[in-house]
């Protein structure tokens, strides 16, 4: 058991910056929201060996697009209530919660409402980087039809007529599609609360340790700000075994907020030689080059950084004319959850992004 500090705050956010893969929240908003749980209780970081085999535990996130592009709202108290509907349907003791990705305000998803309800942040995710639908992160029940889950939302602008709670039960695959259309109209952005699970199933379908390693690497690029983007750079490769992809100018942005709380398109960056191509649905799915080779997909960890800041920047932060640094980490680096691993969870990303990419990125296991 870890007790986290405001230090652990920051890292987890900057580290999850990288893991958020051009999503993944708003770095001010994980700030807050991490530091606003140590203001109000002790909040505890344990292992999923911590806990009894049937300890439930459940997952805390965000539901909508992180680009920006909408007039969304979500406070403290929205998180800490999407926990207290689902505690207040579920018949058993919930002791835990998780973020089924990371990002710049994912990572600190759950620490509100295990510091307000008494409960243990669990040190896995349901991905280690942050992806486009909730299937991604569902840990193998996303397309389970024996499995019943619940699933609960808050938030919105009640000044605008949009806040709401919203508590659904049924499949994982129909009850995702209403909280995206509840997303959607909420402003575009609203907390979650979903799929009670036991630590025994956890253990055996989720990326064991996927938190502590964005605090890691958080830790590892606040100590390299001091010496300049590059440095960070440098560091976040080093930390990660990482590689850059290509560096150049963004020539072209085009994208997309359909309404399903997705932000869909692609962003061009005219490397030395070759023009890279970044296909986005929330986050960076896949780079193409410019002979149509496929240099990264999902769930290869892809981010672009600034060349002048160092910094991961999402996907609203990219303008045309920027200098980025385009990286991946390959999954065979990282902890896969069941999810990921899933070819069911794959079509309807593949068919809005218009591109292929279980195939691409299990070519191997499907050849074998």
């Amino acid at each position: 058991m870890r007790e986290l500090t405001r230090k652990d705050v920051e890292a987890a956010c900057k580290g999850g910056s990288v893991f958020a893969s051009g999503g993944g929240g708003f770095y001010e908003h994980g700030l807050a929201m991490g530091q606003a749980a140590l203001t109000l209780d002790k909040v505890k970081l344990v292992t999923v060996d911590e806990l009894p085999d049937d300890a439930i535990i459940l997952t805390c996130t965000a539901i909508g697009a992180p680009a920006g592009t909408t007039d969304w709202q979500m406070l403290g108290k929205d998180y800490i209530k999407a926990v207290q509907l689902v505690m207040e349907k579920y018949e058993g003791k919930i002791v835990g919660v998780m973020t089924p990705q990371n990002g710049k305000s994912s990572s600190t998803n759950g620490w509100l409402p295990s510091a307000a309800l008494g409960l243990v942040v669990v040190d896995a995710t349901g991905d280690i980087r942050a992806h486009p639908t909730g299937k991604m992160g569902a840990m193998g029940v996303a397309n389970d039809l024996n499995y019943h889950t619940i699933q609960a939302v808050a938030g919105g602008k009640p000044e605008k007529g949009n806040y709401m709670e919203l508590v659904v039960s049924g499949t994982s695959a129909k009850t995702s599609k209403i909280l995206r259309i509840a997303s959607d109209l909420s402003g575009g952005f609203i907390a979650a609360a979903r799929h009670p699970l036991t630590a025994k199933y956890i253990k055996e379908n989720a990326a064991i340790g996927g938190l502590s390693k964005a605090i890691d690497l958080g830790y590892a690029i606040i100590d390299a700000e001091p010496e300049g983007a590059e440095a960070v750079i440098h560091a976040i490769v080093k930390q990660t075994k990482g590689e850059i992809v290509g560096r150049g100018k963004v020539s072209k942005k085009d994208m997309h907020y359909t309404d399903e709380a997705f932000d869909i398109g692609t962003i061009e960056v005219d490397a030395p030689n070759n023009r890279l191509t970044l296909h986005v649905m929330n986050e960076f799915m896949a780079i193409d080059d410019a002979q149509q080779n496929r240099r990264s997909t999902y769930p290869d960890v892809i981010a672009a950084f600034s060349t002048e800041t160092g910094r991961p920047l999402s996907t609203n932060e990219i303008k045309e004319g920027m200098e980025l640094a385009v990286f991946k980490i390959d999954k065979s680096l990282i902890p896969l959850s069941s999810s990921v691993k899933d070819p069911t969870v794959y079509p309807e990303v593949e068919e809005a992004l218009g591109i292929k990419l279980y195939d691409d990125a299990f070519k191997e296991k499907i050849n074998h």
